[in-house]
């Protein structure tokens, strides 16, 4: 419940926002208010955010780069927390491997397009992903070939006692596009850093890797509005390729579209609600689902109130 006392404690920490809406901090531009919203600055001001809101037993949003979620229209009841606690420490040197703690408000991709300009081998492959070093903890974000648990060490989190608790690959149950996070099993922890063993790489080398990425991706992937992937891909066959064969590619639902270029991305045109896209998700889902008797499985989160 969000008190006098509550918002006093989280006004201490630095500036609140009250009713902000999320469509100003999410990629597709979509989403209604959240009741209380405020910016972590600094690892300090996320645990102790973190906790204050647990100790009042207000409901709690971790938000990153806003790249993977879809905020309801009515908007979130209780605590976002912008989460910029970010920085890359210099790389340090171990059994011949570089060391490398990101924390977890840090763009992944500016991360990995520091670390490969500088010859450090290991994380091209996410160049490209929108999201933050937190977000790609709870995802295991990856793309090309590569994803997060092939060079995750250890991640630092912390739980709603501001008690720093330290976990691998195996106690994260890193798998695909998914963790024990995201199955909602440690709800109570939020990610403050990652440890990454990473090698060296020739400079000149990685750059032109980073390049010939970032030419597939824009030769793949639409501009504007969107949350990139929608849905995770099937076993069997990827989902772009579900959703073109059950008819929905360039399909529209208010300002929300079917992207024409990659049908498994979902473009908002300009005005488009989160009802909108949401309704492009059910209606993917259950065409999919009839001709082919496949549960597409959603890539991107659903926060908040009004679907």
């Amino acid at each position: 419940m969000i008190t006098r006392d509550f918002l006093d404690g989280l006004r201490r920490l630095g500036p609140v926002r009250l009713m902000e809406p999320m469509r100003r901090h999410t990629t597709w531009g979509v989403g209604g208010p959240a009741d209380v919203y405020f910016v972590a600055r600094s690892e300090e001001e996320l645990v102790k955010a973190f906790v204050l809101a647990r100790e009042h037993d207000v409901p709690i949003f971790v938000l990153g780069s806003g790249s993977n979620v879809l905020v309801g229209d009515e908007g979130f009841r209780g605590l976002v927390i912008e989460n910029q606690a970010g920085g890359v420490e210099r790389p340090r040197r171990e059994n011949g491997w570089l060391l490398v703690r990101a924390y977890s408000g840090t763009s992944l991709a500016a991360a990995a397009r520091r670390l490969s300009f500088a010859g450090v081998a290991g994380l091209e492959w996410a160049c490209g992903i929108p999201g933050t070093v937190g977000g790609a903890v709870v995802y295991n974000a990856g793309a090309y070939g590569g994803c997060l648990r092939d060079v995750l060490v250890m991640a630092r989190l912390a739980d709603g006692r501001g008690r720093i608790v330290e976990m691998g690959p195996e106690d994260l149950a890193l798998g695909y596009r998914g963790s024990v996070l995201t199955r909602g099993l440690l709800r109570e922890l939020v990610v403050l850093s990652v440890d990454l063993r990473l090698w060296e790489g020739d400079a000149q080398d990685l750059k032109r890797r980073v390049h010939e990425l970032d030419a597939r991706r824009k030769a793949a992937q639409p501009p504007g509005r969107n949350a990139g992937s929608v849905f995770k891909n099937p076993p069997d066959r990827p989902a772009w390729w579900l959703i073109d064969q059950v008819g929905l590619r360039g399909h529209r639902i208010g300002d929300a579209q079917v992207s024409e270029k990659h049908a498994n991305f979902i473009l908002n045109l300009g005005r488009a609600r989160a009802a909108d896209i949401a309704a492009l998700i059910e209606l993917a889902r259950s065409r999919v689902r009839e001709r082919f008797g496949i549960e597409l499985e959603l890539e991107v989160t659903l926060v908040g109130e009004g679907f």
